[in-house]
């Protein structure tokens, strides 16, 4: 171990690696794949009468899936702000994740009031009525769960926050294509949630390159 160590200090000086007791290099792991989703329409069709009045309605966001990577990966740093909006009459986009810990931010892009709200366990709230110039308090998200956030207003808006305790998470795209880059070495649990039923896992072992997985229901 002593030579070792006296190994490492010389590679250092000539520039090839940090010298310390367990130095080792991090590899940068890459997953890619699939998910089974059928991409359909989040929520029902709005009412004619909010097309008459904002002139257009956006299309209802389309399903995605959130896939995400468990396990042990450290003392967690800070997570940046994050912004769930409303426009056309629609919360964009329909899904989104975040890590335990990020505060969310929910702006209103339309000329009419919103008023957002959960009755979820991981996250319930009331952020009242408010106009696209009024900013609205942000929230805290600090317990792992799903947030299925509505309308008081407008009864079709329908929208999702996926809280995980990791930081290696995505959104797959609606045809359910997915990738998560710079991933550690390991052993995890990979997992996708599909819809509030549903949720696929699969272990995998992470060493380096790009690992391919498709989830099968």
């Amino acid at each position: 171990m002593f030579l070792q160590r006296i190994w490492y200090c010389l590679a250092l000086g000539a520039g090839l690696v940090v010298c310390g007791p367990n130095t080792k290099a991090s590899a940068q792991v890459t997953i890619e794949g699939t998910v089974p989703i059928t991409g359909a329409a989040m929520s029902p069709p709005p009412s004619p009468k909010y097309q008459l009045k904002a002139g257009s309605v956006a299309p209802s966001p389309r399903q995605v899936a959130v896939v995400y990577l468990e396990g042990k990966f450290g003392a967690r740093t800070g997570n940046k702000p994050v912004t769930f909006g409303q426009k056309g009459y629609q919360f964009h986009p329909g899904v989104i994740a975040v890590q335990t810990g990020t505060q969310v931010s929910f702006p209103n892009f339309d000329d009419d009031y919103h008023n957002v709200f959960s009755y979820s366990k991981t996250k319930r709230f009331d952020l009242g009525r408010y106009r696209k110039d009024e900013t609205p308090p942000a929230l805290v998200f600090d317990k792992p769960g799903i947030v299925r956030l509505y309308c008081e207003i407008h009864e079709h808006m329908r929208g999702v926050i996926i809280v995980v305790d990791t930081p290696h998470f995505t959104t797959s795209t609606p045809e359910g294509k997915f990738k998560l880059t710079g991933l550690p070495a390991g052993n995890y649990v990979l997992k996708a949630w599909l819809d509030d039923k549903t949720t696929l896992q699969q272990p995998v072992t992470l060493k380096s390159g790009t690992l391919k997985v498709d989830f099968k229901k």
